[in-house]
C-alpha cells in the first residue's frame, strides 16, 4: 500500500499553505475568495485532472500509445445543501495519431485504474470524453 500525507496551515484570514515533499500550494480560504488561489473545489477538480494526466503518463507505453500532447477540461456543479460536489465532468483532448480503440483503450484504463476518479466515481456522478485533438 501507498500512504500519502500533506500538511497545511492558516497563513491568515486570506489563505492557507498546503506543503507535501517540496512543494507547497495556496489555498483559496479567504470567505470572500480569492483568484489567485485554488478553493477546495477547485483543488477537487485539479486533483481529478493531475489523477488524468499522470495516469496518461503510466499507461501510454503499456499500451503503446503515442501522443505530443493534452489538455483536460473539468467543471463541477456543486450543491448548497448539503454541500457536495454533484457532478463533475470533462473533456481529455488528446493531440495524437493513434486510432479510436487506442483512444478508447486509454480511456477505459484511466477510469479503471485512476485513484483519484475511482475515490471521487462513487460519491460524484463523474462522466467525461476522450477525443482526438488537432494539436494542443
Amino acid at each position: 500500500m501507498l500512504e500519502y500525507e500533506i500538511t497545511a496551515r492558516r497563513v491568515d484570514a486570506h489563505g492557507s499553505l498546503a506543503q507535501c515533499k517540496e512543494a507547497q500550494l495556496v489555498i483559496d480560504t479567504d470567505l470572500e475568495g480569492r483568484s489567485d488561489a485554488f478553493n477546495p473545489a477547485e483543488l477537487l477538480l485539479a486533483a481529478v485532472a493531475a489523477c488524468i494526466l499522470k495516469n496518461m503518463e503510466r499507461i501510454a507505453p503499456m499500451i503503446h500509445f503515442d501522443y505530443r500532447g493534452v489538455n483536460i477540461r473539468v467543471h463541477g456543479i456543486r450543491q448548497d445543501s448539503p454541500p457536495k460536489m454533484m457532478r463533475i465532468d470533462y473533456e481529455i483532448k488528446v493531440d495524437s495519431d493513434e486510432n479510436d480503440r487506442k483512444l478508447e483503450l486509454m480511456h477505459e484504463n484511466i477510469r479503471k485504474y485512476g485513484t483519484v476518479y475511482n475515490t471521487v466515481a462513487p460519491g460524484t456522478e463523474l462522466k467525461g470524453i476522450l477525443r482526438r485533438s488537432g494539436g494542443v
